[in-house]
């Protein structure tokens, strides 16, 4: 997969990128990262990019003659999706992380300032995307988010893909409690049906654990499990 990121800051993604997963999947030739200096389609000797916003307020907005020009020297590919990252946008959650996995092309637009001129939107018919009800900075955090969870799906990345289909949102339920050595700290156990070896117990209490948390911390998430979830259950 190749991932494009339009940005002010493309030094913000230097760590990132070079490091755990996302360095091994580019050392196995399974994803390439290029990111783009918006400032360098600027205007005049500062390279401007935004402007003081019709109607007044405060902030700045990007220009869309600046983005566009961006926009448009990225080479995309025919399967390219592209999004402009916004907090009006639509929610990101692992379902869509799992669906652009299968792209080949990932074109992510780090937005910044007070926002970006609307005729850049309608132009592209670029999709807002949003990690939450939340505002940051910049779309550089969000940016490295989005492609972290979708990189670490290409197959062959983690090494085993078991580890993807048993973390939390692979259903819409928070992941199960995990234990290791030593059995026994700070006066708590491990539960015993770990170490039974019955691999259907195992899974059962998991499941169980699974839904006693997502409950606890996310009991929405609940209305989301399929009709099905229960029939195995005795």
């Amino acid at each position: 997969m190749r991932i494009d990121i339009l940005t002010l800051f493309p030094e913000y993604f230097e760590t990132p990128f070079s490091t755990s997963m996302m360095k091994r999947a580019v050392e196995k030739g399974l994803a390439e990262f290029h990111l783009h200096q918006i400032r360098d389609h600027g205007k005049g000797k500062r390279r401007q990019v935004d402007d003081a916003p019709y109607g007044g307020g405060a902030g700045l907005v990007m220009m869309a003659e600046i983005l566009m020009n961006a926009y448009n020297a990225v080479p995309k590919s025919a399967n390219c999706r592209s999004f402009l990252l916004s907090p009006r946008g639509k929610r990101f959650d692992q379902n869509r992380a799992r669906e652009l996995a299968t792209h080949e092309q990932l074109l992510l637009i780090a937005g910044h300032y007070e926002g970006i001129d609307q005729r850049f939107i309608e132009l592209t018919d670029i999709e807002e995307l949003s990690l939450g009800d939340f505002v940051l900075t910049g779309g550089e955090p969000a940016a490295a988010v989005i492609t972290d969870a979708v990189v670490r799906l290409i197959p062959g990345v983690l090494g085993n893909e078991e580890s993807t289909e048993h973390e939390s949102f692979s259903l819409p339920l928070l992941e199960h409690d995990h234990y290791t050595m030593p059995r026994e700290f700070g006066g708590l156990k491990v539960p015993k049906v770990l170490f039974s070896g019955d691999h259907a117990k195992i899974e059962a209490w998991r499941k169980k654990n699974s839904l006693m948390r997502t409950l606890r911390n996310r009991p929405e998430l609940l209305t989301l499990l399929p009709d099905n979830f229960f029939d195995d259950d005795k």
